[in-house]
């Protein structure tokens, strides 16, 4: 059962984790996100993101040009990046790389 500060941590935020496991997160952005929303960002550890199915929604890395995410893509740590908002409902699967100790 989540506490109240991960549900209110949840409804803050412009998606939905579908499925979380020690490997993978399972994530979904609605269609009817308001793109306003989905910020400049970044993470604490590099990731891999991989689409489930396909979009027209994009990802841009700090710097780079808007790119499809129909390709696995890397994201290093701390690199800020956005989702740009395409049509429908998009839906990934997000591997966190764990660091060289």
């Amino acid at each position: 059962m989540l506490g109240l500060l991960e549900v209110l941590l949840q409804m803050t935020k412009p998606y939905k984790d579908i499925e979380i496991t020690d490997s993978y997160i399972i994530r979904e952005f609605d269609e009817n996100i308001d793109p306003i929303e989905l910020l400049w960002h970044r993470d604490d550890e590099s990731r891999i993101v991989e689409i489930i199915g396909k979009t027209d929604w994009q990802l841009q890395l700090d710097n780079q040009l808007p790119t499809s995410l129909n390709s696995h893509i890397f994201i290093p740590r701390h690199e800020y990046h956005r989702v740009i908002k395409g049509t429908g409902t998009l839906r990934l699967k997000i591997y966190k790389v764990q660091a060289d100790s």
